[in-house]
C-alpha cells in the first residue's frame, strides 16, 4: 500500500472507530462527531469544546438534514481541514 492508500485508509478508519458507537454504524451523530473532533483533530479545530461550534459544524455538514452524518458528508470536512493546511503549510 502506497503511503496516499494507508492514509486515506486511515481516514475512514478514524471516521468507523466513532461512527459504529451509536445508531447507524456509518454515520456520526452530533455526540460522536464531537468526541472525533475533540480527539482527532484538537489543534486543527478551534473551539470544538463549545457546543454552539460543534452544532455549526454538524448542520454545515449534515447536508441532507438527517440528523446525522454520513462518510460522504464527513469527507466534505476532510476536505476542508486539508485545504486549510495547505494554505498553512505556505505560509510558514
Amino acid at each position: 500500500m502506497t503511503k496516499l492508500e494507508d492514509h486515506l485508509e486511515g481516514i475512514i478508519n478514524i471516521f468507523h472507530q466513532y461512527s459504529v458507537r451509536v445508531g447507524h454504524f456509518d454515520t456520526l451523530n452530533k455526540r460522536e462527531l464531537k468526541q472525533l473532533i475533540t480527539k482527532e483533530l484538537p489543534k486543527t479545530l478551534q473551539n470544538t469544546k463549545d457546543q454552539p461550534t460543534i452544532d455549526k459544524i454538524f448542520q454545515d455538514l449534515d447536508a441532507d438534514k438527517d440528523g446525522a452524518v454520513s462518510f460522504e458528508e464527513f469527507v466534505v470536512l476532510v476536505s476542508r481541514v486539508l485545504k486549510t493546511a495547505h494554505i498553512d503549510i505556505h505560509k510558514e
